[in-house]
């Protein structure tokens, strides 16, 4: 598979670099040397400077031999210019392209009937406010991801202390859990991902990745110790793009809320866009602000300004004041290991989200959806089972799957089965498969050799 990225910033850069580790054919172009610089000592991939847009540099690139093109530099023009060009050289190559711009909101549907041609818009904003939407449906969680239209999750949770399930082994968790069956993928200790094993122990501290159907979701998260949390008052601090789609989103909501931005230019803007929304000139770092504004009283503070440091700050003071839970965003990735040992839990990104986006489009095989976890030391795939596959008909017991590889769900129509070792997945079922990064190509062969006609 070869595949031409246009935009060497941290979405292209680790796009490039989980591609690399699979042996894929990558080429990434940008203007900058110093970018270009970093992936050509870091990654084995080719690069090429010039802009991304420009004829000649697709041509040489290659992009009419290309599988996919990817377009994910920082400019929205740019990106729409380098898809439109590569329609012209190459139709039939997939493009996915990333748009953040909200005047481009409502014309996905033409880029994609009409040229350039987009077979995918990725606009990381619009996904960051729907994961935070739905941390804010499961306060207790600090991952949330969702698969079968909606009716698996797929959570994680830090296992406090005090927890039922502290020292528990897998293998004696159906007498701490009764009815509740829990798939625990993983467990991410010390910043190392583990695929736990009946005889392996909860331990405090421990990230935990369990799916769950929907409609138990609730009492499940109760069994780790997460009972449900009403949101009565949130605070945002940021009104960027971000900050205002979800003001938008919690406008429509019976939440008391709340909207910090410093520019009283966008203040202005903001409190003629919102209705029950309350907007306040300031800086949202400001002790004595937040203090006048009874920040021990507010459910939960989002912060989201341009600024991550700034942010990082912000939710440290919030939750110190009296906040009960904060959500932070942040865009280097080198932060995320760092932000549990510093007291912050709930973390947003949107190059992650981007990232996520984009993995299930260059995935091979009938992958409807993938969710990179833990930045990117594993991945969770949902995929479609035919009837060419040697994996139907079989237990699963039976089935060589790769090391750091495991069936975590299946879905058959409306039935939602936890796998064990007995299950046996029939054609036309959607398969949920966790793998590490490791595993994760020899998945992707499994899923266009044997899933997939060829």
């Amino acid at each position: 598979m070869k595949i031409v990225i246009v935009g060497a910033g941290q979405v292209g850069f680790h796009i490039a670099s989980q591609l690399a580790l699979e042996n894929k054919d990558v080429i990434v172009i940008d203007k900058d040397p110093e970018a270009l610089r970093r992936v050509s000592d870091n990654l084995d991939v080719q690069v090429l400077q010039g802009s991304g847009s420009s004829p000649e540099i697709l041509n040489e690139a290659g992009v009419k031999s290309a599988d996919i093109l990817l377009a994910v530099t920082d400019s929205d023009e740019t990106n729409l210019v380098a898809c439109l060009v590569s329609n012209i050289f190459s139709p039939a190559t997939k493009k996915l392209a990333r748009i953040r711009d909200a005047d481009f909101d409502t014309h996905y549907d033409h880029f994609r009937e009409h040229a350039p041609h987009i077979d995918t818009v990725i606009n990381p904003e619009i996904e960051v406010v729907k994961t935070i939407d739905r941390l804010m449906s499961f306060p207790g969680a600090v991952d949330v991801g969702e698969f079968a239209d909606g009716r698996i999750k797929f959570i994680g949770v830090y296992l406090d202390h005090n927890a039922r399930l502290a020292g528990v082994r897998l293998m004696d968790l159906p007498a701490k859990t009764g009815d509740l069956r829990p798939l625990i993928a993983a467990v991410v200790r010390e910043d190392e991902l583990i695929i736990p094993r009946g005889n392996d122990q909860l331990l405090p501290g421990d990230l935990v990745y369990f799916i769950s159907e929907d409609e138990k979701l609730l009492d499940t998260l109760a069994v780790f110790d997460k009972p449900p949390l009403s949101l009565k008052r949130v605070l945002i601090v940021g009104g960027g793009r971000i900050g205002f789609r979800l003001a938008s989103l919690l406008d429509q909501k019976s939440i008391h809320s709340k909207i910090i931005e410093v520019n009283p230019d966008r203040c202005t803007f903001l409190a003629e866009k919102l209705n029950k929304v309350v907007v306040l000139c300031g800086d949202g770092s400001d002790q004595n602000l937040l203090s006048e504004e009874n920040i021990q009283d507010i459910d939960l503070v989002i912060t989201l300004t341009n600024d991550e440091e700034t942010n990082i700050l912000t939710s440290l003071l919030a939750k110190r004041m009296g906040a009960k839970k904060t959500i932070t965003k942040i865009s280097k990735f080198s932060y995320f290991n760092l932000m549990s040992t510093i007291g912050i839990e709930l973390v947003v990104s949107p190059r992650l989200s981007a990232i996520n986006s984009i993995l299930k489009h260059i995935r091979r095989g009938k992958v409807i959806s993938a969710i990179s976890i833990k930045g990117e030391q594993a991945e969770v795939m949902e995929a479609v089972a035919l009837e060419t596959s040697d994996i139907v008909h079989n237990p699963l017991k039976n089935i060589s799957f790769p090391k750091g590889s495991l069936v975590a769900g299946i879905i058959r129509g409306k039935e939602i089965i936890i796998p064990s070792g007995d299950s046996i997945i029939v054609p036309g079922d959607r398969i949920i498969i966790f793998a590490t990064k490791q595993a994760i190509s020899k998945i992707e062969k499994i899923l266009a050799v044997k899933l997939e006609y060829f």
